[in-house]
């Protein structure tokens, strides 16, 4: 294979595309599960998992359209990652490592399948 390119369009980089956003989607699932937010199956639909994650920490869904203004998005992102780590009681800090290849598959799975992390931000999340 001559370029990136020509590896995403294979059918191993599709593959691995599918699988890497079905682990996203379930981490969110499993997140949004422990955090009582209602309508978790929402993790695997497209655009409706950002509904989501604005759910899962108390925003209001509208400000899902912030995802479709550039560079805000990205600053938008790290803030929901930011307050997901939180609600989950670890390290806001966590949010900013979504930013990290690599680190950005193993933190959500840190988020979903691992128990407090004793750091309790004394805020607690209600959802609408």
């Amino acid at each position: 294979m001559e370029s990136l390119n020509e590896f995403a369009m294979s059918v191993p980089g599709i593959a691995s595309s599918l699988v890497m956003y079905l682990l996203l989607a379930f981490c969110l699932m499993t997140i949004a599960n422990k955090l009582g937010t209602p309508h978790s199956w929402l993790a695997f639909v497209p655009v409706a998992n950002f509904y989501l994650m604005c759910k899962m920490v108390g925003y209001s869904g509208v400000l899902v359209l912030l995802v479709f203004v550039p560079v805000v998005n990205f600053i938008f992102m790290i803030v929901l990652w930011w307050k997901i780590a939180e609600a989950r009681d670890r390290s806001g800090w966590l949010g900013v490592l979504m930013l990290v290849p690599i680190a950005n598959v193993i933190v959500p799975i840190l988020l979903a399948f691992t128990e407090s992390g004793g750091m309790h931000t004394g805020r607690p999340i209600h959802h609408a």
